[in-house]
């Protein structure tokens, strides 16, 4: 028993010291990686933490220009888009500048035309008068130019200038009874008002 003791002994001490060895080793290990990771966070610190590098000047100039440059091309863009309105509002307040000027020439052609006899309407003053007219009229179709309609529909104060007033059973209530004077509308806005009479 002794003897078997002894040996035992004799090989738990080369043990001991091989695991202590071992534990050194690993003891050193652990402290390489903890001051390799204590290194890499104050690296990273220095770079975007604590520390921040003061940026270059040149690159703070960049910055500036291109801010700069960005402000003034949307100012361009504000002042284009400004300039094109202008010009289509000037554009449409001309165009109705001189359909308000034509609609007066337009009213005599079918005045003058009225009043022509039916055994005249085939001279050729007539007939040429006829033409001109006509030529008017497709001239103001093409421009966007448009009669407003009123004999016989209901009385709409956006379109109808009422001037007179009548009593007649044949007709509705607030209906138009006669066109004193045609009115016309510029694309989608009124030039001239009809001049009208109204029923009842």
């Amino acid at each position: 028993m002794s003897e078997d003791i002894k040996k035992e002994d004799v090989k738990d001490i080369p043990e001991t010291e091989e695991m202590k060895a071992g534990e050194t080793e690993e003891t050193a290990a652990e402290t390489d990686t903890q001051e390799t990771e204590a290194e890499e966070t104050s690296q990273k610190e220095l770079k975007g933490g604590f520390f921040k590098k003061k940026k270059d000047p040149k690159d703070e100039k960049i910055e500036e220009l291109t801010d700069r440059v960005k402000r003034q091309m949307a100012e361009f863009e504000n002042f284009r888009k400004r300039t094109e309105k202008e010009k289509s509002t000037m554009y449409e307040m001309g165009a109705r500048d001189i359909i308000e000027r034509m609609l007066p020439v337009m009213d005599n052609f079918e005045r003058g035309l009225a009043v022509i006899p039916e055994d005249k309407k085939e001279d050729p003053i007539a007939e040429g008068m006829e033409k001109i007219y006509r030529q008017l009229q497709k001239v103001f179709e093409e421009a966007g130019v448009k009669p407003i309609e009123a004999a016989g529909n209901a009385f709409d104060p956006n379109f109808h200038n009422a001037v007179m007033h009548i009593e007649d059973e044949s007709l509705g209530e607030n209906i138009v009874a006669e066109e004193l004077q045609k009115g016309y509308m510029y694309r989608d806005s009124v030039v001239r008002h009809s001049m009208v009479k109204v029923a009842n």
